[in-house]
């Protein structure tokens, strides 16, 4: 019975505390949007960061590749510039598609 109790108390303060802070749908919804718009700069900047760092590291691969005489080594350049490409388009499209 005392166990009982004690699961009580400890339910019935996080149900009021939670209906106290709830808000309509529409609050909640406009409240995600906002904070996924903040959110979005810096996601961009980090694609940019990513994209930099592949692009240095195909960059030497391409390098290496081509000293050592390589037949493939245009396939390898061609990919990793179409992965870099890929990266900042994708980048700049998101940012126009969501207005930011």
């Amino acid at each position: 019975m005392k166990k009982t109790f004690k699961i009580i108390y400890a339910i019935v303060p996080v149900l009021i505390s939670a209906s106290a802070f709830s808000q309509d749908g529409n609050a909640g919804i406009n409240e995600a949007t906002s904070q996924v718009k903040s959110y979005f700069a810096t996601g961009t900047n980090l694609m940019y960061a990513i994209g930099a760092i592949v692009g240095l590291v195909g960059a030497i691969k391409v390098y290496k590749k081509w000293n050592d005489g390589e037949h493939d080594t245009g396939k390898v350049a061609s990919s990793w510039f179409g992965s870099c490409i890929f990266l900042v388009v994708v980048a700049t499209v998101l940012k126009s598609f969501f207005g930011v």
